[in-house]
């Protein structure tokens, strides 16, 4: 597929309507090149174009969130988990997480090794993913690659989120079903009776059970749901497990699919982490004020008066302007120069003179937002999602739809992939 090449950084994103449908045909067909491909387009924060034609398929497969502690076999579990779905001839989708380094950013990726039996079945696709940084045991970009696996057919999709504590529950988002992993001997006897991932499972499983200390981790957690479970609620069951050697797999995933089955009525499954952002939930703050000004070394002095300070300077090319960033408190003041008369900065100088230019608004997923103001009928005033000052993407918004102010939407950074991702 052919890059369009905007300040250096590859736009994906900008995948004309012809080639995703092509690509969409391809990934509905079963072919795993494709999969691959349109993973890729949203991992790598683009792609908004592919999200939007994998709406359509949503809700389609059984998503299973796989959770716990390090150390508690969670990935071998997966694997015999795995293994009993093909038997039932069930095409699988894994989403494997695994940490990212804080010095290098790079990520072990094991999962890849750990599943070598799957390398030649096509009925079974894994996808290693990095954190990236992002707390709460997934990554940032898996809600939308389970949304292309949903999108690819895959009738289960088991999410193996990295080695989590007590408050890191993200995966509740993703999963019709949650199953949480423990293991005898981890110490702290009333660990089961803290607030936090204890109360998000589902179907709890005490896996190593062939270790001593199982029946007290099942006594445990049996007492602590006598304590917080409501009358007429589901009871999440226990369930004892093996995973090196396959034992107690094939109840675990009946209990998966009894609980999805009782549950499906009534569990609101968030369509994207991303969603949470439009709900208000702490994912929308405000980024930056954007100020055209006729000279930013002429407008700086007032603002240093202030005890404001620059911290960044850049010119952005095809933009056709210089920026100026301002720190002030969480947010910041961009001054806006232009470099040349006819460009977007310089054509509201000669109409309106210095000022407000725009108000700038960050949202942790950019192209889910982007692809769901397009569905809403707003009149956007750009036609995909660029990159500007800085490395952070962004679209506006046309003040026709907001109510007479230019919006810009920014995202984070764009970040070049790393050698071990």
């Amino acid at each position: 597929m052919e890059h369009v090449i905007i300040a250096n950084v590859p736009k994906d994103f900008r995948t004309s309507g012809v080639e995703v449908a092509q690509m969409m045909a391809r990934v509905r067909a079963g072919d795993v090149r494709a999969l691959a491909r349109a993973l890729s387009l949203v991992e790598d924060g683009g792609g908004a174009e592919v999200l939007a034609a994998c709406r359509e398929f949503a809700g389609r497969s059984l998503r299973v969130g796989v959770t716990g502690p390090p150390g508690a076999g969670k990935s071998t579990l997966v694997d015999q988990m795995v293994r009993w779905l093909r038997q039932q001839g069930q095409s699988v989708g894994v989403v494997a997480v695994d940490p990212s380094s804080p010095y290098t950013g790079g990520a072990l990726l094991g999962d890849r090794i750990r599943m070598q039996d799957f390398a030649g079945d096509d009925g079974v696709f894994i996808r290693s993913m990095a954190s990236r940084g992002a707390m709460g045991g997934v990554a940032r970009a898996a809600a939308d690659v389970c949304s292309v696996m949903e999108a690819a057919g895959r009738q289960t999709i088991v999410i193996e989120t990295v080695g989590v504590g007590q408050d890191e529950v993200d995966v509740i988002g993703l999963a019709d079903v949650t199953v949480l992993v423990l293991v005898p001997g981890m110490g702290d006897e009333v660990q089961s009776l803290k607030a936090g991932v204890m109360e998000v499972a589902e179907v709890f499983v005490v896996n190593k059970s062939d270790r001593g200390g199982a029946e007290l981790v099942e006594q445990e957690i049996v007492a602590m749901q006598a304590l917080a479970v409501g009358e007429g609620e589901w009871v999440p069951p226990v369930v004892r497990t093996v995973a090196t050697t396959g034992e107690g797999v094939k109840e675990l995933m009946e209990t998966v699919r009894r609980c999805a089955l009782e549950k499906g009525s009534r569990r609101v499954r968030l369509e994207s982490a991303d969603t949470l952002c439009v709900l208000g939930q702490g994912g929308l703050r405000l980024d930056h004020l954007g100020v055209a000004v006729k000279s930013i070394e002429g407008a700086r002095g007032f603002y240093e008066a202030l005890g404001l300070v620059v911290s960044h300077e850049e010119t952005v090319e095809h933009e056709q302007v210089k920026t100026a960033m301002l720190p002030l408190g969480e947010s910041r003041i961009e001054l806006l120069e232009a470099t040349e008369a006819d460009s977007t900065i310089g054509r509201f100088l000669a109409k309106r003179g210095e000022g407000l230019h725009h108000i700038a608004v960050h949202v942790d997923g950019i192209d889910v937002m982007f692809a769901r103001l397009t569905k809403h009928g707003v009149r956007l005033a750009s036609d995909a999602v660029r990159v500007g000052a800085g490395g952070h993407r962004y679209f506006f918004v046309h003040p026709a739809s907001t109510g007479g102010v230019l919006l810009e939407i920014v995202g984070d950074a764009v970040e070049p992939r790393k050698g071990g991702e």
